[in-house]
């Protein structure tokens, strides 16, 4: 009996390699290539993906550089207009402290102008009262001075010495 277990061993051992290499033949024809063909095609897919991922990461490298200079030009733009900015700020400070300058000189020229002609009128009018009040003065004088002859006797005698001399 062992020797028919060999024998059906051996046979089995046949069988099972004929039919292996028959499945391995069938595979070749028909499925291997198939199959080969797609681990290719995926294949080559990964290496575009993989020259595509490059290629994104070169172009990220390239806009971050671009971002980053057009940030630099965008900082110093700003930096600019802020100079500018307050260029223009201490300039319309300086022109508005010289035109408060210049209003409160014409303003103080007015007021002593102003001032000085005020002091002339009431000067004038100081003067024409005490000239007025002096004719009167002087008239209610001579009115005493001529309401006696012999006053007015001497008066003319000592205004005729004066003028004699004058």
């Amino acid at each position: 009996m062992e020797k028919l277990i060999e024998q059906f061993s051996l046979g089995l051992f046949v069988w099972q390699s004929v039919l292996f290499i028959g499945l391995v033949l069938l595979l070749k024809k028909f499925a291997w290539k198939p199959i080969l063909d797609a681990v290719e095609k995926r294949e080559e897919g990964i290496k575009g993906a993989l020259e595509s991922a490059e290629k994104a990461k070169l172009e990220m490298q390239n806009l971050q550089a671009d971002n980053q200079k057009l940030l630099k030009e965008a900082r110093a733009e700003r930096e600019e207009m802020l100079k500018e900015a307050r260029d223009i700020k201490n300039k319309m400070i300086e022109d508005a402290k010289g035109e408060a300058q210049s209003q409160a000189n014409k303003m103080i020229e007015q007021a002593t102008a102003a001032i000085e002609s005020e002091k002339k009128a009431a000067m004038a009018e100081l003067k024409s009262q005490v000239a007025g009040l002096s004719i009167e003065i002087a008239e209610k004088v001579v009115r005493g001075e001529l309401s006696n002859k012999d006053k007015q006797e001497k008066l003319v005698e000592s205004m005729l010495s004066e003028a004699k001399l004058n």
